[in-house]
């Protein structure tokens, strides 16, 4: 096995990549090589610890069929390098990497093609077996959503079927080119994590599966977010986005269906907090060189007047020497119009401030920064009920519109007024209650 060899594809630079080396050291010495039993004992229990890694895998990651091959292609499709990054949602590379790459993928494919019968009856493991033809339990994968799942034990599945490593390499390209490459390939959003050794972009593995259409109204809202966003996705000119307004009013969902809904077109999203903002130029050095459409995330951003953290992000949005990226905008939601928060002191004459005016325009400079807001107020009651009889319909919920909208309108007045997420938290009360008198 050539595993030193590897080009661009090193397994050094590969998560869980130990386990290839003692599989193909396996492989290596463990045919018909004669060693004494001490060595079988040692030889035996690596391969039952590498058979437990495998089976570790299968349980987190929802892989089935045979785990070796699931291995070795989520190996390829998460190893981020110079031919894999360059491939990522667009029709491929030219150049010598090409040889690089296919190179690389010729020795994979030796590993895709290993008998391990021989290793097996050497080291009496038959029990085994059952590793390469895997049936997976119907929990949900840990790692992946099921549609990504699914797709690299299909993969897996192809490349045995390729008859050479140059369709091998074409198969793998097309993967990248459709999904992406690493983190960033195989997950829509993501949050910042500070470590020791710096700031880390990690995927968020359980994410709302939000549909712009679940939000009932707001149609204009909604249609000019769904035209900043897609002019960004294509390429075009777009603006960072603030989302104001009543609480409870979807102004998180419909960033969150916008990214379910951009997804496959290659938008993904960072979510980052206030007490973060001092670690956005490390994010933005992180992503701006890749092929994807980042969007920053804020939500409930707002700042008390003692607050300095929004100077941080003037200066990313608008103001440093560094232009900001074109594949990165800043969307933000908030209760507040002006994000900072304003007093009827800071416009009258004081003693003590020279230019109150100055004092006005720095705490509106943030908000001016962001080139489309967009509000979305609490519903009237009209809306409200065409919102709770909406949802209503969607949970099954077996009363008749009027006795339904007569208990919306008490729940409303005792818990938080007219919202969507008023009618949300009613409407999961109701399923709540029915599901309790089915037991």
């Amino acid at each position: 096995m050539r595993q030193q060899e590897l080009l661009i594809y090193r397994v050094e630079n590969m998560e869980d990549g130990g386990l290839l080396k003692d599989m193909t050291h396996l492989l290596e010495h463990c045919g018909d090589t004669v060693f004494t039993e001490q060595e079988r004992e040692e030889y035996k229990a690596l391969f039952y610890d590498c058979a437990h890694r495998l089976l570790e895998l299968a349980g987190s990651h929802g892989f089935s069929g045979n785990l070796w091959h699931c291995y070795l292609t989520n190996l390829l499709v998460n190893c981020e390098n110079s031919y894999s990054i360059a491939c990522e949602i667009r029709n491929g590379t030219d150049g010598s990497i090409n040889d690089a790459a296919l190179h690389d993928i010729s020795i994979f494919k030796e590993f895709f093609d290993a008998d391990f019968e021989p290793l097996l009856q050497t080291l009496d493991a038959g029990d085994c077996r059952i590793l390469f033809d895997y049936e997976a339990s119907r929990q949900e994968s840990r790692v992946y959503n099921e549609r990504i799942c699914k797709r690299i034990c299909s993969l897996a599945k192809e490349f045995i079927n390729c008859r050479n490593a140059g369709e091998m390499k074409v198969a793998l390209t097309a993967f990248y080119q459709d999904y992406g490459v690493g983190k960033f390939g195989l997950h829509k959003s993501f949050r910042v994590v500070h470590k020791e050794n710096g700031v880390h972009i990690e995927p968020i593995l359980k994410i709302a599966h939000v549909k712009l259409s679940d939000l009932v109204g707001y149609e204009l809202a909604k249609k000019k977010l769904v035209e900043n966003t897609e002019a960004f996705v294509s390429g075009r000119k777009s603006n960072n986005c603030l989302l104001f307004g009543d609480a409870g009013t979807g102004k998180s969902s419909s960033i969150k269906g916008i990214i379910n809904e951009y997804y496959d077109r290659g938008l993904r999203i960072i979510e980052v907090y206030k007490h973060q903002f001092q670690d956005l130029n490390d994010v933005i050095s992180q992503i701006k060189n890749r092929n994807y459409k980042f969007i920053i995330y804020m939500d409930d951003l707002s700042f008390e007047d003692f607050e300095i953290e929004y100077k941080y992000l003037k200066a990313v949005i608008e103001g440093g020497l560094e232009k900001k990226p074109e594949n990165v905008l800043i969307y933000a939601t908030s209760n507040r119009r002006h994000l900072v928060r304003e007093k009827f002191s800071d416009k009258e004459e004081r003693v003590d401030d020279l230019h109150k005016g100055d004092t006005v325009s720095e705490k509106l400079s943030l908000v001016a920064r962001f080139g489309v807001t967009i509000y979305f107020g609490a519903p009237d009651r009209k809306l409200f009920q065409e919102i709770v009889l909406t949802l209503a319909a969607r949970n099954h919920i077996d009363l008749s519109e009027e006795e339904l909208l007569a208990e919306a309108n008490k729940w409303e007045l005792n818990h938080g007024g007219l919202s969507g997420r008023t009618a949300q938290q009613f409407i999961d009360y109701l399923a709540g209650k029915a599901g309790e008198s089915a037991w």
